[in-house]
């Protein structure tokens, strides 16, 4: 069932897909319907399964979870498979977990490793270069840890 996150408690699981471009905004209304859709009907047996979704800077796709909820390898399949139909429709990338996003100025980028590194070995971006962990694995962690300077991440063994 869905519920706003705020009704979560700092424990609730955590899923986070960046998305290779930002959504355009003629497909925020059908996006977030589908998001509460899929979040509505996901584990829909259960009465008591709570869970919750945002979509933050209109990039990353974020589930959260009730933590008491016992989720199988079928309820984790099937997020992943709706995952994978929003890539095909909106036709970019949210399963690549070998990116990094990071904030230049009020927009948000998304590299490969590969150029990240670049990018900081040609001071494009700083140790003071806010970046998103999207392996945060609860509530409190996306509240507290997701946007972080490069040198509070595991990204600063890059540095």
């Amino acid at each position: 069932m869905f519920v706003t996150k705020d009704t979560l408690t700092e424990d609730a699981k955590v899923w986070i897909y960046p998305a290779s471009r930002k959504f355009y905004p003629q497909e925020l209304e059908a996006l977030n319907e589908k998001l509460r859709n899929f979040v509505d009907g996901w584990k829909a047996e259960d009465p008591e399964f709570k869970a919750s979704f945002s979509l933050e800077y209109q990039r990353f796709i974020v589930f959260f979870a009730d933590e008491q909820a016992v989720l199988t390898n079928a309820d984790i399949d099937a997020q992943v498979s709706f995952i994978l139909g929003l890539e095909q429709t909106y036709e970019l990338v949210l399963m690549d977990k070998m990116n990094v996003c990071f904030k230049q100025g009020d927009f948000v980028q998304y590299k490969d490793v590969k150029a990240f590194k670049k990018l900081l070995k040609d001071k494009s971006v700083s140790s003071k270069t806010v970046v998103f962990d999207n392996l945060v694995q609860n509530k409190y962690e996306f509240d507290t840890y997701w946007e972080v300077p490069i040198t509070e991440s595991w990204y600063s063994r890059f540095l």
